[in-house]
């Protein structure tokens, strides 16, 4: 969690750990239903419908009216909201190679092994040692 927040902590823009977490389900898995990302957050539909109208107001989403049905809300990630994604990425992996490279020589493998198996068991995407700079 320390270095979720230090990532985004460095961020110009206002951004909470759960809006964050809305961010990264659109950037992997792309446009969804309120319900849908409310749903993959665990977060009730209306926590979520309020919580989009601040990433509107941030410019970090946008919302339209689904084609097939008028009460559906379809969230995409708008161009800065990328941006913000990849800003924590990137700092997420400059401070996991920081920590891994602090681990003794002798443990990094297991360590990496260790912390991959973790990823894998939460279901982060992006799940190899390598992408994450656990290298």
């Amino acid at each position: 969690m320390a270095v979720a927040a230090r990532s985004l902590g460095g961020l110009d823009d206002d951004v909470t750990l759960p809006q964050y977490r809305a961010l990264v389900v659109l950037a992997v898995h792309g446009d969804q239903q309120v319900g849908q990302l409310a749903e993959a957050l665990d977060v009730h539909p209306s926590t979520m419908t309020r919580m989009c109208d601040r990433l509107v107001r941030k410019g970090l989403v946008t919302r339209r009216r689904s084609a097939g049905s008028r009460r559906a809300t379809t969230v995409s990630l708008s161009p800065a909201g990328q941006a913000v994604v990849d800003a924590v990425v990137t700092a997420r992996r400059r401070e996991i190679r920081r920590i891994v490279r602090r681990i003794p020589a002798d443990a990094r493998t297991a360590a990496v092994e260790a912390l991959t198996a973790f990823a894998d068991a939460a279901g982060e995407e992006l799940t190899s040692g390598s992408e994450l700079g656990w290298s």
